[in-house]
């Protein structure tokens, strides 16, 4: 009979205690904690409580002074925070105001990074949003994985939502359609110009433009231009910006008496005051 020797496992029982004190399942290393592999750091994430989903209840829980208003119902329109000129830090606000915004992914393309082990490919979004009614948005996020990359492009554009100023083309006979007056926008070397055009004569655009001015609400529009315009990240961008230039220009029927009043904040401060209390009190127990 052949005997086959097989040494056995040593195993060293200071070294066993300390992986097991680390996180780690035994001498092998098959779940090890420590520091080069990220999984030992127990419960602890990032952004825990930045306007984030409640767990136990599953409603949103604003974190800034304006969700709270926006939850509690003190501001009724989108219009009264772009009058004010109201910073938005949270997506769900926009989500309150604008429930049918639908989003389209304008590109997705892979971006390298030369480090020493080689390179690092990610995949960078351009996400449009807008609800074809006179709101437009666009986002950019770059990832590592193209789900995220493209959630976190639909957060960033409910973001930069801005109001589009629709005009006519001649008589002011029926819904507005066209863009009010010539705007510009650049990126790069991308130069974007929007021109009024009749009623009916359609959207002349690339299919990039096209889309993004449909999102907007915009039913005729003549375009021109110029630039490396294959660079669709900067094309899009340079449209974008045209369009959310469309309110910067005051025409004649915008100059009426301006009446000031108060921002939702200086109207609201005890509700704010005791609201903030109250957030307080609630964490601490």
């Amino acid at each position: 009979h052949a005997r086959t020797n097989q040494p056995e496992e040593k195993t060293n029982p200071k070294m066993a205690e300390e992986n097991q004190d680390q996180g780690g399942e035994g001498p092998r290393g098959e779940r090890r904690g420590g520091f080069g592999r990220g999984r030992g750091r127990g419960g602890r994430g990032r952004g825990g409580g930045r306007g984030r989903r409640d767990k136990e209840g599953g409603g949103w829980v604003p974190c800034t002074k304006l969700g709270r208003l926006v939850q509690a119902g003190r501001i009724r329109s989108l219009e009264e925070i772009f009058l004010f000129s109201l910073p938005v830090k949270e997506a769900e606000i926009i989500d309150a105001f604008l429930p049918d915004l639908k989003d389209e992914v304008m590109k997705i393309m892979p971006v390298q990074k030369q480090t020493s082990a080689g390179q690092r490919t990610r995949f960078k979004a351009f996400i449009a949003v807008g609800d074809y009614d006179g709101h437009v948005g666009l986002g950019v996020k770059c990832a590592s994985e193209v789900a995220t990359a493209i959630r976190g492009a639909i957060t960033l554009a409910k973001l930069c939502v801005v109001p589009v100023r629709r005009g006519f083309w001649g008589g002011k006979s029926g819904a507005p359609h066209t863009v009010p007056c010539k705007l510009t926008g650049k990126c790069g070397s991308v130069r974007v110009r929007l021109i009024p055009a009749p009623r009916g004569t359609g959207l002349v655009a690339a299919p990039v433009t096209k889309k993004l001015l449909s999102m907007a609400g915009i039913d005729d529009c003549y375009t021109s231009s110029r630039g490396h315009t294959r660079t669709l990240g900067n094309f899009v961008r340079a449209a974008f910006y045209a369009l959310s230039r469309s309110y910067s220009y005051l025409s004649p029927e915008l100059w009426t008496p301006t009446v000031f009043s108060k921002d939702p904040y200086q109207e609201s401060s005890d509700f704010l005051a005791r609201s903030k209390v109250a957030v307080k009190s609630s964490r601490d127990a």
